[in-house]
């Protein structure tokens, strides 16, 4: 049996227009991806100047390259959260649109439960798990969501931290038999 190629993949983005009673559109602002088994080569493309220039459709091109080599993706929320926002910056885009892919999705396929948060930073402390996502504040975000120099920086630290935070949080669920199995996701 072929072993799979795993892409786990974050992205961070930010409020983008009113569509009226308190609901917002979002532009994709960083997507962090690795191959699962290497963690040592985390890609981060962030909006704007940030380790080269990088507008939104450069950020997507180069992700989808390495989606379409992969057998499944897998991330935190990734089917209701990270892969609909990718799918509609596509279109916006112009692009076409991500294909069906197979995904592991550490809070959707995670067992059933009562009265326990699902977010990744509390089930990997709860786990006990020494990776840690980069805390981000209101004024951090804030920053973040402006893309100046200093936001860029820390939206591009959040990104791959929740990326290795991830790979650690979904290594153990499955070593612990906590984590359902992958679903297929489609656009």
């Amino acid at each position: 049996m072929k072993r799979l190629r795993i892409l786990d993949a974050d992205i961070e983005n930010r409020p983008l227009a009113y569509l009226g009673q308190g609901f917002t559109t979002s532009e994709v602002t960083a997507i962090a991806w690795c191959w699962v088994g290497y963690p040592k080569t985390i890609k981060v493309r962030v909006l704007g100047w940030y380790n080269g220039w990088y507008n939104g459709e450069m950020m997507l091109r180069e992700f989808v390259d390495d989606y379409n080599k992969a057998d499944m993706v897998t991330g935190h929320y990734i089917r209701n959260h990270d892969l609909p926002i990718l799918n509609g910056a596509m279109m916006e885009y112009g692009l076409e649109p991500l294909s069906e892919k197979l995904t592991s999705d550490t809070k959707n396929d995670l067992l059933k439960r009562k009265d326990l948060s699902a977010s990744q930073e509390n089930l990997a402390s709860m786990l006990g798990l020494p990776e840690m996502k980069a805390h981000m504040s209101n004024t951090n975000w804030r920053e973040a969501n402006r893309l100046t120099p200093e936001g860029l920086k820390l939206t591009a630290e959040r990104a791959m931290s929740d990326v290795i935070q991830h790979m650690a949080l979904r290594k153990e669920l499955l070593k612990r038999g906590l984590l359902g199995p992958p679903r297929m996701w489609r656009p």
